[in-house]
């Protein structure tokens, strides 16, 4: 639903060496391409930060140079986003400790934390506002400053930026097709079962008629000849 907070993306990253991402199966779009460029410019010293970027924002948090970071389609809310990340870089650091992601290559850690990623994408965007008004996240996540929020022009320099593509139809398009070949397919079945029925009842039905007329007549037809 657009008119909520849908948190879209998330990656772990250390400096443009990609360790782990997840996208919800919602949308489609070029925001791996972008966040590409985007990691190319977040420092690597512990800090967070907000980027807006036409209609979307990407949240990130950096810690012992290992970067966390979300993209959403809400540019208010700024709560939930860092909360989600808060939650993702006590997950990463309990399972991986400090050392691993400093000599973990690119998406080696992917197909196991990636899962952990679609979890907590998934429970944020549901919960949406609850999360938010969790005294323990207002306490984790300090007000969100003015000067914590950047234009992405202000940051990429001219000729970097690529035009975000965020397509949201896509997986509708796609179960509206699967529904249509669904009916399709539920609708052959159902004839060919009624036509398995009728020709199930033919079969029977002559069955029928020889088995009576075999009472009467015999099932030589003796009798019927006789007269």
């Amino acid at each position: 639903n657009i008119t909520t907070m849908t948190i879209v993306y998330t990656l772990v990253s250390r400096q443009k060496t990609v360790l782990a991402e997840h996208t919800t199966t919602s949308v489609t779009g070029n925001f791996p391409t972008v966040t590409r460029v985007l990691l190319a410019k977040i420092p690597p010293s512990d800090g967070r930060m907000i980027y807006n970027y036409d209609d979307y924002v990407f949240h990130y948090v950096v810690e012992n140079g290992i970067c966390f970071l979300c993209m959403s389609d809400e540019k208010q809310k700024h709560r939930v986003p860092f909360a989600l990340l808060q939650e993702i870089k006590e997950l990463f650091t309990h399972k991986y400790g400090l050392e691993v992601p400093q000599r973990a290559i690119a998406f080696s850690l992917n197909e196991e934390f990636s899962r952990i990623l679609q979890d907590r994408m998934e429970y944020y965007n549901s919960a949406g506002a609850n999360v938010d008004s969790l005294s323990s996240v207002k306490n984790q996540i300090e007000s969100v400053k003015d000067n914590m929020v950047q234009n992405i022009e202000q940051v990429l320099e001219r000729g970097e930026k690529i035009e975000l593509l965020v397509d949201k139809t896509d997986r509708l398009n796609q179960q509206a097709f699967i529904f249509e070949r669904s009916g399709r397919e539920l609708k052959r079945a159902m004839w060919w079962r009624n036509a398995r029925w009728a020709a199930f009842l033919v079969v029977a039905g002559g069955f029928a008629i020889f088995f009576v007329a075999g009472l009467v007549c015999g099932f030589d037809f003796h009798r019927c000849k006789a007269h």
